[in-house]
C-alpha cells in the first residue's frame, strides 16, 4: 500500500469536499496518510484529522514562515498535543529564505527552528524538515544537531528535497531520509531526478505535500494522495525497476522513520 508521508488536508483548499475525499483515499491504495502541522492552527488540525481517521497520523510544529508570533507558550501548547498517540513527529519546521518581506528573520528562523528539533528530541520523535534556498544554514544546524545526539538513528526527513545529490548523501549519511514529491515529474527537475536515481531506494520516502505541488500530467491543479502512484512511477522508471517496488519500500521507510512497524 501507499505510504504517504507528508500531506495537508486541514488546508482550505480541502474545505469543500474533505470529508468525501478522506473517505474514500483508502480505496485508491493509500494506507497511511501523515498529515503535517504548519502553524499552531494547523498542527491542532491535523491531530483532529488524526482522531477522526483511522488511516490518518499526524504531525505538529510551526513552518519556519510562521515562526514570528512563536513564544514559550508555543512549545508547551506543542508539547501538550504531541503526548496524543496519533502525533508521529514535529514538524514541519526549519528554515525557508525564499520569501523576505512580511516573514521571519534568519535568526529568528534559526532560533525556532533549534527550539523544535530540542522538543523532538525531549519526546523522542522525528522531525520533518522544510529547507527552501537555505541549504547551508539548514545542513550547519543538522550537523551541529548530530553531534549533540549521535545516538539517533532516524531522526527525521528532509521533506521535499530540493537540493544536489551530493547533499543529499551526505543527509543519508547523518541518518536522514529524503522526502521526494510531485517536483520530481516536473521537466526541470534535473537535480531531483539525479538524486532520485542515486541515492539508496531505501533512503526514500514519497509525499504529495498536498494540496501543493501536484505531479504531471496534472500540474496545477489541486493535489491529493491518489497522485501520488505517479511520483512512484516516476521513480520506478529512473532507477529502472517496478512501481511496486518503489511502494512497498517506501512504505518500509516511513514505518521504521514514523516508528511505525508493522
Amino acid at each position: 500500500m501507499i505510504f504517504e508521508s507528508h500531506a495537508h488536508y486541514d488546508d482550505r483548499q480541502f474545505d469543500v469536499d474533505r470529508e468525501d475525499l478522506l473517505r474514500v483515499l483508502p480505496s485508491k491504495n493509500v494506507g497511511i496518510v501523515v498529515n503535517v502541522g504548519a502553524d499552531m492552527k494547523s498542527s491542532a488540525s491535523s491531530v483532529a484529522l488524526a482522531q477522526s481517521y483511522d488511516y490518518i497520523y499526524a504531525a505538529v510544529g510551526v513552518h519556519p514562515d510562521e515562526v514570528e508570533s512563536m513564544d514559550a507558550a508555543c512549545i508547551d501548547r506543542l508539547r501538550q498535543m504531541a503526548q496524543d498517540p496519533r502525533v508521529l513527529a514535529i514538524g514541519e519546521i526549519g528554515l525557508d529564505y525564499f520569501r523576505k518581506e512580511g516573514h521571519a528573520c534568519k535568526d529568528t528562523q534559526k532560533y525556532w527552528f533549534r527550539q523544535q528539533l530540542d522538543l523532538a528530541v525531549e519526546l523522542e520523535k522525528p522531525f520533518i524538515i522544510h529547507s527552501r534556498d537555505a541549504a547551508e544554514d539548514t545542513m550547519e544546524i543538522l550537523q551541529e544537531f548530530g553531534k549533540a545526539h549521535p545516538d539517533i538513528k532516524h531522526p527525521g526527513v528532509i521533506h521535499c528535497y530540493s537540493y544536489s545529490p551530493e547533499m543529499a548523501k551526505q543527509y543519508i549519511a547523518m541518518g536522514y531520509y529524503i522526502g521526494i514529491g510531485g517536483v520530481v515529474t516536473f521537466k526541470n527537475a534535473k537535480k531531483l531526478v539525479e538524486t532520485a536515481k542515486e541515492i539508496p531506494l531505501e533512503r526514500i520516502l514519497v509525499e504529495t505535500d498536498s494540496p501543493y505541488l501536484c505531479p504531471e500530467p496534472n500540474r496545477g491543479k489541486r493535489n491529493d494522495s491518489s497522485q501520488i502512484r505517479y511520483v512512484i512511477d516516476k521513480i520506478a522508471d529512473i532507477r529502472g525497476i517496478l512501481p511496486e517496488e518503489v511502494e512497498k519500500q517506501t512504505e518500509i521507510n516511513a514505518r521504521n522513520m514514523y516508528g511505525l512497524l508493522q
